[in-house]
């Protein structure tokens, strides 16, 4: 009995050492206005952080409704949604659409709470949005309900059904070419050459965006491969660029000089004011990748 004791004993020591010498999963949620933002800005960061055991949670504030130069309603979102699904079971990622109408959005409180109980729900230790200059209103009100949502996420009496986080993430913007009235600045930079296929495979499966719609409204539909088997190389060719000079002074940054000029696909983000303000070694514990 003594023996066995002992033994117990020891195998418990060992179990609760482990656990507690375990860090548990980074939790991210990216936040994109359209059930392809986030694919498109940041999917290439989420394959690295699913690779390495983390978790990482999509949402699409509005269901897409009204991207389609035939199609619409209902019938589209519901199409939207289960190409959301597939791109999701391709990068490892969850993948949520919220029912609000496409090219109808509006920072409103109820919005702001549902996002709100997102991030609290999936205890983000970071959350990516887009910037709030930008040329689509969805995407310019996503900003903002996000924004609004940094604060609120730690403050008990909003949204009180839903627990509080007991610190706030750090939140981030996607990259974009606007200039005014504030350029992007990269403050993190994220080699992705390595798992660009992976991110291309997951853009792939909006197929209502990239071989419809988006050529449509931007007159190229004339390019896009008749043959499924030629379609995601032509989306690979048309849907990436090499990093422009900030982003590849930001590589610099994360990479050092030699390594940074060996990546050919990135993707980048800045810090936003309202959140977590991290140090470079807490950036490092974020983003694993970089180290």
């Amino acid at each position: 009995m003594k023996i066995t004791h002992f033994f117990l004993a020891f195998l418990f020591l060992n179990f609760t050492t482990e656990a507690f010498s375990q860090e548990k999963p980074l939790k991210i949620i990216m936040i994109g206005a359209h059930p392809d933002d986030c694919d498109i800005k940041g999917g290439g960061t989420a394959a690295l952080f699913v690779q390495m055991g983390h978790q990482v949670k999509f949402v699409s504030v509005t269901n897409g409704d009204a991207g389609h130069m035939k199609e619409g309603g209902g019938m589209l979102a519901k199409r939207r949604m289960a190409e959301a699904k597939e791109a999701g079971r391709r990068l490892g990622v969850t993948y949520d659409v919220l029912d609000h109408h496409d090219g109808e959005l509006l920072a409103t409180l109820p919005i702001r709470l549902e996002i709100i109980r997102l991030i609290r729900d999936w205890d983000a230790d970071v959350v990516i949005s887009h910037r709030s200059n930008d040329y689509h209103p969805d995407h310019r009100y996503t900003a903002i309900l996000v924004q609004d949502a940094a604060y609120m996420v730690g403050v008990p009496n909003i949204a009180p059904d839903t627990p509080p986080l007991r610190k706030n993430p750090v939140f981030l913007y996607f990259q974009d070419n606007f200039q005014k009235p504030n350029p992007f600045k990269a403050d993190i930079a994220v080699d992705i050459t390595p798992v660009l296929d992976k991110k291309i495979d997951a853009m792939d499966a909006h197929e209502s965006q990239f071989y419809e719609w988006l050529p449509w409204i931007g007159n190229y539909a004339a390019e896009v491969p008749t043959d499924k088997g030629e379609r995601k190389a032509w989306l690979k060719s048309k849907r990436t660029v090499a990093p422009n000079a900030a982003v590849h002074e930001a590589l610099k940054t994360w990479y050092g000089e030699s390594k940074s000029l060996q990546i050919k696909y990135a993707e980048a983000f800045e810090i936003c004011e309202y959140g977590s303000q991290p140090s470079r070694e807490e950036i490092k514990r974020l983003f694993p990748m970089l180290q």
